[in-house]
């Protein structure tokens, strides 16, 4: 039902008013009729109050209503809504009921999904989904539980006990400290970035590419892909390892027995590659076959680490009560493997008297008493000492400081006395406890690093979370509060209950084969051996499990073309493809076979991840973007960037060299995305820093004119379009890319006729033209499109209103119109000379490059040629700079540059060449100079008739208005009457000229002489001294010439009054031929014709030829002529650039 609206006051005096009539007045920009009123009434304070009220009127006609079935439903829609002022709003515009349903019923995506902004907007799949089952996961199963399996590995019970041996407590505590203050910084930085609005899943890879764009996201999260898949290598090395050394020692399938060395090092590593291949194939197919698996033992596996970990905690507070008894063996001050003997003593005293032990035969050549033995085992005694004194034993001061060994020492005790010859060579080294590498204290960072990693393990979930804004931050960093406190108890406690030479035993052979943690777990070492066992395969699990679903996120995203395969997966969404790559990646990590070399590499993986999520933090903080809104208030600045100090410092810390390497793959994986990359708009904080850094840098420019050093061309390029908006002079661009040498500014923009708003999609696709062939010319810069009522005042408007602020164009390259003899009508030609008046009076440069058909592509090259200079008038050094950039492209490279001035007749040529030469040495351009003498003569015949051809030819077309076949024939008897005088004068001049004979009216345009055909044309539109496009104000005339910049060329007159232009009669015709040329045109006509016989003579062959551009007459009737004249100064010539300058100097001989 339609209905009648009406507006009525609130105190019931009902003024009933079409609303048709009140949207018209509003929408025009009228003032309703009752405005005082109105405004009266809203002083006093009186309320206004709409009604809305129906009438019963089925034919009422309003905008807002459509008159159809449809419309009728779609009112009845919103019947009793007061909403039917919007109704028409409502096919884009959704209600805000509606919409704040959604957003309160939002569900987060599953990990791997479509990047969420196109998905929430895709309805129609979003209808064909099923329901997502809501989210329930709360902070402690969802982000704290997680955090901590992820945290606690294989470094904590493999390598914990070995770095406090060999950095001593307090270097160690200092590495944990530095590492769990590094991690703390970044889950606070984390906490911000996750607070700030819905994360979907995806985790710390969308944090990170929507914080810092897409080159950066790719980059980053291909690192932290590259990290997670090496972090799933080392715990299979580290579960390998345990199984080998602690667990099963004869399952190796390359025996150890009887291998010293290098050998025996090498089987370990051969074992550890055979062993962790199949390993990884087994995890692999798991998780091929089933996600649902690996999350049903996780918990199981999170159980064996914290069972691990307690029972360490119950064996350190049992040693204090009762300590364990595992004794250690040192011959000297030399720890003993301790599997080649079973009793700790050289002799035994037995009921038959003494006898020697295995221990004898070791280091003698014979069980007997007096055989040849050792040196140093002859000379010192076999010591058993306890390889766990207790935590009230006093140990701890022992072990507090650090000792590094080569590969290769001994592993002995300090503070123990040894007699040892120091000229005596190591003999039996394969019975003492060796150092299997070399330690030092940035090792022990890179190795110890990973065991803090894993802090993302809360937001990787996010997905899954109740309330992520609430459960990340929390979660996440009272897991890294726990595992850090654990740490650092650890190194104390390890310290204070463990002997020096224990600690320092990588692999326990000095305490019979057992993991040196569990000689300190209680009730037994098979708790910590099985618990760490499981605990790593779990975290192996998790990270083939993780690893390909953040390369599936990225493949999704786009932004890499090379990873688009690997997005896709099974009909279930599971990442095949990415598996498959991340198992080929952890094979490679899995065969370098060291856990302590792994480990190095996936810390500057992890590192540099964490360095750029404090620099998103840090960045969106300082920027102030609107958006940044944490509801995690305790963040700093300084704390984000002194955690990517600190990421940065343990990056070189850990190894330099993998730290350079990391950054250069970022690098490349950067400048691959954004060369290659799809073009993403994610509100991100690059783009909030370039803009930032764009407004500061345009604010400084504006503190004043840049200095002559830092002048470089900004161009301006003007080009003009077809009907289908394509560019009708590519080439004109290619020229713009050979001169961007100087990297400054360009703005390419064209003028289309008529109105904004009916030419709206023509200037959209005028756009894309300019914006597709600046890419396919390789121009980089900004396109500009200007809609006016004519083409003059659109070219104006360019040229005034480009650029912003100081990085403004100075320079306007622009093509000479073609065929502007030939034109139906005036105003391309007309164009030109207003915008040579225009750059004058804004003192900018100009650049009319003639023939510009004829100019090389960027792929042409030219070998050999030359680039020549036509120095008449001093331009502020265009003339000298254009070449030298032009040289810098590959195009112009080969060519040299030569320089000619013209000496007149009272110049010394010869010094003005010397001083030339001086000044080009001074300016550092290579160039050879020529000085051109060019003398007084007397002014030829030939230029006197050609320069009265051209005043009869312009004052004809002013007065003739005939019709087009009466035109033809004046003109034709004129132009032969012309030629015929120019015949007679000078033969030789003319012979070039074409014959003119009668033709029938019939006849086409291009059979007609040139000359005749370019009169009858251009006088197809009268031309009159002032046109609509190009007014003369009143006062122009009167103007000083001190007003006009540089405009120097003036139209003498002849003291004669204009005639009027009238019909054409004979009388009129008969007074063109008696007329005589003006002097001042025959003398530039004279000039132009010398100037333009000695550049053909000099530079005929040239490649380019750059010559001054005289300025435009001042008044508007000699337009012509100076057409005429620089069509006469470059006859003949095959590419010609027309300089002129922007009245300030551009080239300096100062550094």
């Amino acid at each position: 039902m339609s209905q009648r609206f009406t507006v009525s006051k609130s105190d019931g005096d009902p003024r009933p008013t079409d609303i048709q009539g009140e949207v018209n007045q509003l929408f025009e920009g009228d003032e309703p009729p009752s405005s005082s009123a109105a405004e009266t009434e809203a002083a006093a304070g009186a309320e206004v109050v709409v009604v809305l009220k129906g009438d019963n009127n089925p034919k009422e006609s309003s905008p807002f209503i459509n008159s159809s079935d449809a419309a009728a439903e779609k009112s009845q829609q919103y019947d009793g809504k007061n909403m039917a002022l919007f109704e028409e709003e409502m096919d884009t515009s959704p209600m805000v009921s509606s919409l704040l349903s959604s957003l309160a019923n939002y569900s987060n995506l599953p990990q791997g999904s479509k990047e969420h902004e196109e998905a929430e907007n895709n309805e129609a799949e979003s209808a064909r989904k099923k329901p997502v089952k809501a989210p329930q996961l709360g902070t402690l199963m969802g982000v704290y539980l997680p955090c901590i399996q992820n945290i606690f590995g294989v470094i904590l019970f493999l390598r914990m006990t070995w770095l406090v041996g060999i950095g001593g407590v307090i270097g160690t505590f200092i590495i944990v400290f530095m590492c769990c203050a590094t991690t703390m910084l970044t889950a606070i930085s984390m906490s911000a970035i996750a607070t700030n609005g819905v994360v979907p899943a995806g985790g710390s890879y969308y944090m990170i590419s929507r914080s810092l764009g897409p080159e950066f996201g790719g980059a980053v999260g291909i690192c932290f892909y590259l990290g997670t898949t090496y972090a799933g290598a080392m715990y299979i090395l580290g579960a390998i390892e345990l199984l080998l050394i602690y667990i099963a020692p004869k399952a190796a399938i390359f025996p150890l027995e009887g291998l010293e060395g290098a050998e025996a090092e090498a089987a370990l590593l051969n074992n550890m590659r055979v062993y962790g291949t199949i390993l990884l194939t087994s995890m692999a197919t798991v998780v091929f076959v089933g996600v649902k698996y690996v999350n049903k033992l996780a918990l199981v596996f999170l159980a064996c680490v914290i069972l691990s970990i307690l029972a360490v905690y119950a064996g350190v507070i049992k040693t204090g009560i009762e300590p364990p008894v595992f004794p250690v063996c040192l011959l000297g001050n030399r720890t003993l493997m301790s599997k080649a003997f079973d009793v700790c003593a050289k002799t035994v005293e037995t009921a038959n008297g003494t006898v020697t032990t295995q221990l004898w035969r070791l280091f003698c050549d014979s069980p007997f008493l007096n055989a040849t033995c050792d040196s140093y085992f002859a000379a010192n005694n076999v010591t058993q000492i306890q390889g766990i004194p207790g935590i009230t034993s006093g140990i701890l001061a022992e072990n507090l400081f650090g000792t590094y060994y080569e590969k290769g020492d001994l592993i002995d005790r300090r503070n123990m006395e040894s007699v040892e010859d120091p000229d005596d060579p190591l003999t039996n080294a394969n019975r003492y406890v060796l150092a299997d590498i070399t330690s030092f204290f940035t090792l022990l960072v890179g190795i110890y690093f990973p065991s803090v990693t894993g802090i993302m393990a809360g937001s990787n979930r996010s997905g899954d979370l109740r309330d992520a804004q609430k459960s990340i931050p929390i979660g996440t960093i009272a897991a890294i509060t726990t595992t850090s406190t654990v740490y650092m108890s650890s190194v104390i406690l390890f310290g204070a209950c463990i002997e020096g030479v224990v600690l320092r035993d990588k692999f326990g052979e000095g305490v019979h084969g057992n993991l040196v943690i569990g000689t300190l777990a209680w009730p037994s070492p098979w708790v910590i051996v099985i618990g760490s066992f499981f605990s790593t395969c779990g975290a192996g699990l998790q990270s083939l499990t993780g690893a390909p679903r953040l390369l599936q996120a990225i493949a999704k995203d786009g932004i890499v073309p090379a990873l688009r395969i690997f997005g896709h997966g099974k009909a279930n969404g599971e990442p095949t493809w990415s598996l498959l790559l991340t198992a080929c990646i952890c094979e490679s990590g899995i065969l370098i076979a060291s856990l302590d070399s792994v480990a190095p590499i996936l810390s500057m993986f992890f590192l540099m991840c964490y360095m750029f999520v404090n620099l998103a933090c840090a960045l969106q903080t300082l920027l102030r973007t609107p958006n940044w809104r944490p509801r995690f208030k305790f963040y700093h600045w300084a704390l984000s960037f002194l955690g990517m100090s600190l990421c940065l410092t343990l990056m070189f810390l850990c190894s330099w060299y993998y730290a350079i390497v990391a950054m250069v793959i970022a690098g490349s994986i950067y400048k691959y995305i954004e060369f290659a990359g799809a073009e993403k708009e994610w509100g991100d904080g690059i783009r909030g820093l370039s803009l930032s850094a764009a407004r500061y840098a345009l604010m400084r420019l504006e503190e004043g004119p840049p200095h002559t050093k830092n002048w470089r061309p900004q161009l301006l390029v003007l080009v003009s379009t077809d009907a289908e908006q394509n560019v009708e002079q590519p080439r004109l661009l290619s020229l713009t890319n050979q001169l961007k040498a100087g990297k400054g500014l360009t703005i390419v923009g064209t003028a289309l006729e008529g109105t904004y708003l009916e030419n709206y999609e023509q200037a959209q696709r005028a756009e894309q033209s300019l914006r597709k062939l600046m890419e396919t010319e390789k121009v980089k810069g900004f396109c500009q499109v200007t809609v006016s009522s004519n083409l003059r005042d659109a070219t104006s408007h360019l040229l005034q209103a480009s650029g912003l602020g100081g990085l403004k164009h100075n320079a306007v390259l622009v093509s000479w119109p073609r065929n502007w003899k030939q034109a139906d009508d005036h105003q391309t030609w007309r164009n030109l000379i207003e915008l040579v008046r225009e750059t004058t009076t804004a003192r900018l440069a100009l650049l009319v490059p003639k023939n510009i058909s004829a100019f090389p592509s960027n792929s042409e090259r030219f070998t050999e040629g030359h680039i020549d200079v036509w120095w008449i008038v001093h331009d502020g050094g265009m003339l000298m700079l254009l070449p030298f950039l032009l040289r810098q492209h590959k195009v112009w490279r080969k060519c040299k540059m030569r320089i000619f001035t013209v000496a007149q007749l009272d110049d010394n040529s010869i010094q003005m060449k010397k001083d030339l030469t001086t000044f080009l040495y001074h300016l550092r351009i290579d160039a050879m100079v020529e000085v051109v003498e060019m003398h007084d003569s007397d002014i030829s015949a030939y230029t006197y008739e050609k320069t009265l051809v051209m005043e009869q030819r312009s004052q004809m077309l002013k007065q003739i208005n005939l019709t087009k076949t009466e035109r033809e024939r004046e003109i034709q008897s004129i132009t032969d009457s012309s030629r015929g005088s120019i015949r007679r004068k000078n033969p030789a001049a003319v012979t070039t000229q074409l014959s003119v004979t009668e033709e029938p009216a019939a006849t086409s345009k291009e059979e007609k002489p040139e000359e005749e055909v370019q009169l009858i044309h251009d006088n197809t539109t009268p031309a009159s001294p002032a046109t609509p496009a190009t007014p003369l104000t009143p006062g122009e005339g009167a103007q000083s010439p001190g007003e006009q910049i540089q405009m120097t060329w003036t139209e003498k007159c002849d003291g004669e009054p204009a005639k009027p232009p009238g019909a054409a009669t004979p009388e009129g015709i008969k007074d063109i031929f008696n007329m005589k040329p003006n002097q001042s045109n025959v003398r530039r006509m004279h000039t132009a014709l010398r100037l333009n016989e000695v550049i053909l003579k000099k530079s005929s062959e040239a490649r380019l030829v750059l010559l001054n551009m005289p300025g435009a007459p001042k008044n508007r009737t000699g337009d012509e002529h100076y057409m005429e004249f620089l069509e006469v100064l470059t006859e003949g010539l095959n590419r010609v650039l027309l300089v002129r300058g922007g009245g300030r100097e551009v080239i300096t001989i100062y550094s």
